[in-house]
């Protein structure tokens, strides 16, 4: 499968926000965003007028970046969205929060979601008791996500962060685990994403 190797914070330049692709980098006086706002490329500079076709492909792009995806895999949940009952637009995002790796982001166990699914991949996590290896692994309410406990020392680090965690979810950093309380609905979603645009391009 191929995976973008290149520099992250230029794909947060491109966007023209911050996808929070490094962790706590992107908080701290490092992050190339700050000190380079601008798109990066040469024939950017002279860029004025955005398209309809451009607004929505970016907010499409600035989604995909988010959550790590290549095209394939996130125009396949856009159909499965568009085959439940609701709103298409958030029912993809819901689906793509209770993605495991993105759990385990949000319970704070990873920095950031490449670390997350790289923590999920190498089989550090478990769901339910049992070992989950599959970063796409679509979670559902009531799941208790933990950390392996031969695994637990690696992360012993979490007791003392006490990461905040969204409403939907709870993590207990004594046991490094913690559970999907329900699934979550828009006003959980922290994004700045504008999910309607995205329907409307591939509505196309």
């Amino acid at each position: 499968m191929a995976n973008y190797t290149g520099p992250d914070c230029r794909l947060c330049r491109r966007e023209g926000c911050k996808l929070f692709l490094k962790g706590d980098r992107c908080t701290s006086k490092k992050c190339a965003f700050d000190r380079r706002p601008s798109i990066p490329g040469m024939q950017a500079q002279g860029r004025k007028k955005v398209s309809e076709y451009g607004v929505q492909l970016r907010e499409k792009q600035k989604a995909k970046r988010y959550y790590g995806l290549l095209e394939g895999q996130f125009k396949s949940y856009y159909f499965a969205a568009d085959r439940a009952r609701g709103k298409t637009g958030e029912n993809m995002l819901i689906m793509l929060e209770l993605r495991l790796d993105n759990v385990v982001y949000r319970m704070g166990i990873g920095a950031s979601r490449a670390q997350s699914r790289q923590i999920v991949a190498h089989g550090h996590i478990t769901v339910n008791g049992r070992r989950v290896d599959i970063p796409s692994y679509a979670c559902k309410a009531n799941d208790v996500i933990a950390i392996k406990d031969n695994k637990k020392e690696k992360f012993a680090f979490l007791k003392e962060i006490r990461p905040i965690v969204p409403k939907w979810l709870t993590f207990d950093t004594d046991t490094l685990s913690g559970k999907i309380l329900s699934k979550p609905v828009r006003e959980d979603i922290d994004l700045t994403i504008s999910e309607h645009l995205i329907v409307e391009l591939y509505s196309k």
